[in-house]
């Protein structure tokens, strides 16, 4: 299925909202659970000019996933660029996630000159890892216990992908 990517607005939250209610995307990212609409409203409107947030959008108009790209502010990494990433529970396998992935490194190495991109994934999350391996990116270590999700602490693998 063809998604439409586009450039997060405040009148996302809703869906962001929706999306991160989802057990898969709350289990596999930083977020927790019950997220509230106000947060994500407040989110939504004051992302910072370096913070690219993109949206997959289904072509009934429905917001399915997002991709959160960070060029790094600091003078010795203003090369580097690092990725935040959620699908919606009914939509992981169908391409989204390539979709988005796809259009962040684009902007990334086409647009704002990053050539160093970074990301963390639970070591349990495989399709996660899978799709990051197939666009490129390779383990640079894992973090033993570096996060607690569903009252245990999990590893983290750190990933990065560099210009070819």
């Amino acid at each position: 299925m063809p998604y439409t990517i586009r450039r997060a607005e405040p009148s996302d939250a809703a869906a962001f909202q929706q999306i991160a209610a989802g057990r898969s995307a709350y289990s596999n990212t930083m977020q927790l659970p019950w997220p509230s609409l106000a947060m994500w409203q407040r989110r939504c409107e004051q992302w910072p000019d370096h913070l690219h947030m993109l949206v997959a959008e289904t072509p009934e108009g429905q917001v399915v996933g997002n991709v959160g790209l960070e060029a790094l502010q600091s003078p010795r990494r203003r090369h580097v660029g690092q990725l935040g990433m959620f699908v919606h529970d009914q939509w992981q396998g169908k391409g989204v996630g390539s979709a988005l992935l796809a259009a962040a490194i684009e902007l990334a190495e086409q647009w704002l000159a990053l050539t160093r991109l970074e990301l963390e994934v639970y070591t349990d999350n495989e399709a996660g890892l899978a799709l990051y391996r197939k666009y490129g990116f390779e383990s640079e270590g894992v973090a033993r216990a570096a996060a607690f999700r569903d009252g245990a602490l999990v590893d983290v693998e750190r990933m990065a992908r560099l210009r070819p």
